[in-house]
């Protein structure tokens, strides 16, 4: 099946700095990706390339099948809102009615429900609205559209916990309705962990991880405990980290646990927690991991983790 998003030995470059490097990536039709990673890393500049706002200096794109950039027949089928989106002088009521134009699949009746959710009123000026307004007009606009790829950018700057659980959930809810292809672009990794079936991360514009969340939430576990014990639990299986004090270990063991696994460190009375998917995605940027194969659901693409047995 041919990939919604195919990118593939990306790379571009400014005067000063190379942004990303070598990108190879494939997202399939119908899924929702986190694209992680820190400030500067070169998420923005390659949601960017996707939505056709930049060409790559090197490399191929492919959105829908085609090169995005000055295409009109694939930026139909694209939404992109930025954490920056800039409007023109008009009402809230009038920059929906812009957007309807571009897209056709453009749903009025879901727009005004989105409105209603966020407290927005259409005949509000959009340079008179908060940060956090501007934000939810761009998700409105964005999730109306219906469009087969939608690419969002840290789309909820300055909304409060409530309006972001707003999101997520018609996020959801509209997806199952009319599923599309949704990259998210977010800081708030643990918050949005429901919604994504696949994380990428750059890093210093290297792709440094693309997996399946179902696998990197099984992936590590924090093991606490009797020193003895912790290490008779560990030993011959990878670990990315170790921690003792006196009598009193702590180690980030790498794989999935058995029940036999979990009897024992029951009756050796070690405390078990599974790392979170923020928490691997920080050891990711950070150069912990390193590819090795692990399938990313229906792309094909492959990359995975190496480890340090050793503890060091």
């Amino acid at each position: 099946m041919t990939p919604a998003i195919s990118v593939t030995d990306l790379t571009r470059r400014y005067r000063d700095h190379t942004a990303l490097d070598g990108i190879d990536i494939a997202i399939g039709g119908g899924t929702i990706t986190g694209l992680l990673g820190r400030n500067g890393a070169g998420k923005t500049t390659l949601l960017r390339i996707l939505a056709g706002h930049e060409f790559p200096s090197s490399g191929s794109v492919r959105v829908l099948g085609a090169p995005p950039a000055e295409n009109e027949d694939v930026l139909r089928r694209l939404a992109f809102v930025r954490e920056d989106q800039v409007y023109p002088d008009i009402k809230v009521g009038q920059a929906l009615r812009a957007a309807s134009w571009f897209h056709p699949n453009w749903d009025f009746e879901l727009a005004s429900a989105l409105l209603d959710d966020f407290g927005l009123r259409a005949d509000k000026a959009v340079k008179k609205l908060s940060r956090g307004q501007r934000s939810a007009l761009g998700i409105t606009i964005a999730m109306a559209a219906r469009a087969e790829v939608t690419l969002f950018d840290e789309p909820y700057a300055g909304l409060d916990a409530v309006a972001r659980q707003v999101f997520y959930d018609r996020l959801l809810a509209d997806f199952a309705r009319f599923p599309r292809t949704v990259v998210l672009s977010t800081h708030l990794i643990d918050e949005a962990a429901a919604l994504l079936e696949s994380v990428i991360v750059i890093d210093r514009g290297r792709l440094v991880l693309n997996a399946a969340t179902d696998v990197l939430r099984g992936l590590a576990t924090r093991v606490s405990g009797p020193c003895l014990a912790v290490d008779s639990l560990a030993e011959g299986r990878p670990v990315w980290e170790r921690r003792r004090l006196g009598s009193q270990a702590s180690i980030v063991m790498v794989g999935p646990l058995s029940a036999h696994d979990r009897e024992r460190a029951r009756s050796c009375g070690l405390d078990l927690t599974p790392l979170s998917l923020q928490q691997i995605v920080v050891r990711a940027a950070a150069g912990v991991l390193a590819p090795v194969p692990i399938r990313v659901p229906e792309t094909g693409f492959e990359a995975g983790f190496e480890t340090d047995r050793t503890g060091a």
